[in-house]
């Protein structure tokens, strides 16, 4: 198992395929873009398939997530997602996306095995869309929530970041839509993981922020902690269900003490947590010939010294030097 030293065991696995993104979301990084990672320095699909095999097998890990950057922007996807559902046993799979490109991608991708996808969609404003990604793209994240929905990747989820003086105000707006399309919504607070590093607290919208807005049109019954889980979101059912919004609050509300996650970056690097500013190489042990019992036991290694918090809620917080662009969410 992938233990620490808090009694906490990792079972899902964020796998992200690569650091390159079609979108330039203000949150996340400059207009230009970055200095992405260079072919050699990314996993190949066979070791990829290799890792996640190991993680599987011999780790415990159940749930595998597949992230990027953009991860539709993989050539080999379809055949990772194929390989990874015929591992015994058998993960569940889902796929994080900004949706370009679903449209054409989810059939092959649920006929590949994998099971559901989530979506990231800030806005139902295709202008308020351009002006947060830099991109005139809202229409093809519509078609493409839509394929998902019909190729069966169920439940189809879409996490949503509210930013200050520009959709702040569209969260109600944001769970109607949602529920008239049978999507289920997920806000998330807007973390220090961007690559120009000019995120600020007291300009965050919080939690608290977003269920006040809800409430000015919604009636939010709390689900059940015990329905929670490992789950990062907190869930609402709305108006009585049976429609239910969630909020990740992982600045203000951080839910590190029931963790069950591992990382592994495009480039073959081991993170104990999304903030974590150390990394474990597992890329130079496997194309140094390491097997497979001393890949598991180098990823236990790094996945034991897991610290107990993100340290958000500290105010001597140092955000980590990659942006979340090149850590997968």
């Amino acid at each position: 198992m992938l233990l620490d030293t808090y009694g906490r065991i990792a079972t899902d696995l964020r796998v992200s395929l690569t650091d390159r993104c079609n979108l330039r979301c203000t949150y996340c990084m400059p207009e230009e873009g970055l200095s992405w990672l260079a072919k050699p320095e990314l996993l190949t699909d066979d070791e990829v398939v290799r890792l996640v095999r190991v993680a599987v097998t011999r780790l415990g890990v159940t749930e595998v997530r597949f992230t990027g950057g953009e991860p539709l922007l993989r050539p080999g996807l379809a055949g990772i997602v194929e390989r990874c559902a015929a591992l015994a046993p058998r993960p569940r799979l889902s796929l994080t996306t900004n949706g370009i490109g679903l449209e054409r991608l989810a059939a092959p991708l649920r006929a590949a095995g994998l099971d559901r996808v989530n979506v990231s969609l800030d806005t139902v404003d295709p202008e308020t869309f351009h002006r947060i990604t830099r991109r005139r793209r809202h229409g093809d994240v519509l078609r493409g929530l839509a394929a998902a929905r019909a190729a069966g990747l169920t439940p189809v989820k879409i996490n949503a970041v509210l930013l200050p003086g520009v959709n702040e105000e569209e969260a109600p707006e944001l769970l109607a839509w949602a529920m008239a399309q049978g999507y289920e919504l997920r806000f998330i607070e807007q973390m220090p993981l961007d690559a120009q590093h000019g995120w600020q607290r007291e300009r965050m919208v919080t939690a608290g922020d977003i269920l006040r807005s809800l409430r000015t049109r919604f009636t939010l019954t709390p689900e059940g902690e015990s329905d929670r889980g490992s789950a990062p979101a907190e869930r609402w059912i709305v108006d009585g269900g049976p429609h239910r919004v969630g909020v990740i609050a992982s600045v203000t509300r951080p839910f590190c003490r029931a963790c069950d996650r591992t990382r592994l970056t495009a480039d073959g690097q081991v993170r104990s947590c999304l903030f974590a500013r150390e990394e474990s190489d597992l890329r130079e042990a496997l194309r140094g010939g390491a097997d497979d019992a001393e890949l598991a036991e180098l990823w236990r290694a790094a996945m034991w010294g897991k610290k107990p918090g993100s340290g958000l809620d500290d105010p001597s917080f140092v955000q980590p030097q990659r942006p979340m662009s090149a850590i997968g969410g």
